[in-house]
């Protein structure tokens, strides 16, 4: 567990804001028969026209910007020609390096109109997030975090990802601990300030099972039914969880009230 100081904060806060201003700028063009090929492209260039490097390119060998994920897709979907249809979702999860300091997060979004049964699932992915950070204090533990995802989630029958976890962020884009979306509270490593978390929950309409394509890298659910994902970069400080990033460009894009998540509007960073 590598702890921060607040400078080292600021600067993970100013990369992970990079990200939030991509991602909003995904907001503004993902629409049926947009391919994700063209996603990436735009992406990139923005990362680079802000002084910044895309944190996923040549990561492991990842070939692209943007690891981006339709429908049965859980994560790690490598950008393709295929056009997106009404009805699906996409989870868009981007990374950068700025000043040597990563920040990476992630938002799953509606191409046109979605199904009530994928809008619960999507709704319940996101408060899931913020339920889990609102755990994020000191003295509290990681099974802590996990364990309110998880009880907040099964009453809803979705399954969650075992295999593929949150985790600590910094100079490095992983680092200790690890943060499943399920566990035990009072176990695993005690919480301290200058902690920097990506919480990313990865919820499943059907079973938690998973599976590895053959490229190597994308994720899918055993059943073929969607998955939701989202990611938020969140940093102890004075004790409490202040979330670095912000979806707040894109509710601009959609026309969303952030208000919305009033209840944990505390750890908005405003």
């Amino acid at each position: 567990m590598i702890l921060k100081q607040i400078e080292e904060i600021n600067k993970i806060r100013d990369s992970a804001q990079l990200v939030s201003k991509t991602l909003g700028l995904m907001a503004r063009e993902i629409k049926p028969g947009v391919d994700s090929l063209y996603l990436d492209k735009i992406a990139e260039e923005f990362i680079l026209d802000n002084n910044a490097k895309p944190g996923f390119k040549g990561y492991n060998n990842f070939p692209n910007t943007l690891c981006v994920s339709v429908n049965n897709q859980v994560v790690h979907g490598i950008p393709c020609s295929k056009p997106l249809n009404n009805g699906d979702i996409i989870s868009v999860d981007c990374g950068v390096i700025k000043d040597g300091y990563y920040g990476d997060h992630a938002y799953t979004f509606k191409v046109g109109d979605v199904s009530e049964k994928i809008e619960k699932l999507l709704n319940v992915t996101k408060d899931s997030l913020y339920i889990g950070i609102e755990k994020m204090q000191v003295n509290n533990r990681v099974g802590d975090i996990g364990s309110a995802i998880q009880n907040y989630v099964n009453q809803y029958g979705y399954g969650i990802v075992r295999e593929l976890v949150g985790h600590g962020l910094g100079k490095n884009l992983h680092e200790e601990p690890e943060i499943p979306n399920y566990g035990k509270s009072g176990t695993g490593k005690i919480l301290k300030d200058g902690l920097v978390l990506a919480i990313e929950p990865m919820i499943n309409m059907g079973t938690e099972k998973i599976r590895l394509e053959d490229d190597g890298w994308t994720f899918v659910t055993q059943d073929g039914l969607v998955s939701a994902h989202f990611e938020h970069n969140i940093a102890i400080i004075n004790g409490e969880p202040e979330i670095l990033s912000t979806f707040d460009f894109i509710y601009d894009e959609l026309g969303i009230d952030s208000n919305e998540e009033i209840k944990f509007k505390k750890f908005f960073n405003s």
